[in-house]
């Protein structure tokens, strides 16, 4: 949609609830894109929730803010997004987007933990930093939720379908098992636990995803996320092998 005012009669009135403890935060970014679109906005604040349900009453509304140009009611900050044509979030849509920021923030830490012992980024001490650490930040977005977490792993994990509290000691499992490979301690116990989850893992995402052609979230960043169940969620129950495998095949070179 667009509009024909010039630059100097472009005026949009917002209404939005300002109140002493509140400030609707999409109040406040529908008027910062309205004036970034070089709109004077007549700003009139709703103070009180009888004001505000006054308003909604009139113009038979569910929500504020509401944008008004021409006269043209726009509605809330997602229908003037599209006013303007910008993209519009979907929130039912599937993205790679939280686990892809694990991963990028495992990698910064692993790189920045390398530069400050050994005087390089680039080390095998930062690869296994960045399977260890990422395995830590995934384990923590778990523990935020256990109970969520635990549902939706249910839907695929082929051990926890069978025994139910393993859907609880994941996260556990994992938080444990990073932060052990993180200081190479106790490698007697983090190869084998590492091994095992990660197996299942990637065994149970290939028959969901692979066999059963299963169209599923994954549980990775805790539950919350949109993420969908597929190649990302295998490399990361991959990777958690490979490290194990790795650190089994460094002790044996080392005894």
């Amino acid at each position: 949609m667009t509009n024909d005012q010039t630059p100097s009669t472009r005026t949009a009135v917002l209404y939005r609830m300002v109140m002493e403890k509140h400030s609707c935060p999409w109040g406040i970014r529908s008027k910062y894109l309205l004036e970034r679109r070089g709109y004077a906005v007549e700003d009139h604040w709703l103070t009180t929730r009888e004001q505000t349900d006054a308003f909604k009453a009139e113009h038979g509304v569910k929500t504020t803010p509401q944008t008004f140009i021409n006269g043209q009611r726009i509605g809330g900050f997602t229908d003037l997004r599209a006013y303007f044509g910008l993209k519009v979030r979907d929130p039912g849509a599937k993205s790679y987007r939280p686990v892809l920021a694990v991963f990028a923030t495992g990698a910064g830490l692993a790189l920045a933990a390398s530069f400050a012992a050994f005087g390089t980024p680039f080390t095998l001490r930062a690869g296994e930093w960045f399977v260890s650490f990422t395995m830590m930040l995934l384990a923590m977005l778990k523990l935020q939720d256990v109970d969520r977490f635990s549902t939706m792993f249910l839907g695929y994990d082929l051990l926890a379908r069978r025994w139910v509290p393993y859907a609880f000691a994941y996260p556990f499992l994992e938080w444990l098992t990073g932060a052990l490979m993180s200081a190479h301690a106790l490698p007697w116990l983090s190869i084998p636990v590492g091994l095992f989850i990660g197996t299942v893992g990637a065994v149970s995402v290939f028959y969901a995803v692979y066999v059963q052609k299963r169209d599923l979230k994954c549980a990775c960043v805790g539950g919350s996320g949109n993420v969908p169940l597929g190649f990302v969620s295998l490399t990361e129950n991959l990777a958690m092998m490979a490290m194990a495998v790795w650190m089994l095949g460094r002790l044996a070179l080392m005894g």
